[in-house]
């Protein structure tokens, strides 16, 4: 039996926002201005607005919401191929090194699974 992609990302993202605790208290609201914030501001500038807010003292925190949104991004990017490093600074590396076309897909792909996390989200999932 296959699967549509838009059952794949809708998977991905339940399971995500079910595992995301109670530290993260303001992820909803986080999340819901994410896909805005990416296309005014760049996809780019975005990850790495959640890498500067979710870092103290050099250091990501990975219970952060910030930094949990940013890890929800980049690894449905990277189940889908669309990245391959795995550590945050890689991973800005790699999309500051993109062709054109590849960092535009990956763009796209960042905002439909958004649309999913959202969703979610705005579930109130995460706390069952």
């Amino acid at each position: 039996m296959s699967t549509t992609i838009e059952q794949e990302r809708s998977l991905y993202a339940l399971q995500k926002v079910i595992d995301i605790t109670a530290e993260a208290k303001d992820f909803t609201k986080l999340v819901t201005g994410l896909p805005a914030m990416i296309l005014q501001n760049g996809f780019g500038q975005t990850l790495a607005f959640l890498l500067a807010k979710g870092t103290k003292d050099g250091k990501a925190s990975h219970h952060e919401k910030h930094i949990l949104a940013f890890d929800v991004i980049a690894g449905w990017l990277a189940q889908q191929q669309l990245l391959h490093k795995t550590s945050h600074s890689s991973i800005m590396e790699e999309l500051s090194k993109m062709e054109q076309r590849d960092y535009l897909a990956a763009q796209q792909e960042a905002l439909k699974i958004l649309e999913w996390v959202k969703r979610y989200a705005n579930a109130d999932l995460s706390s069952r």
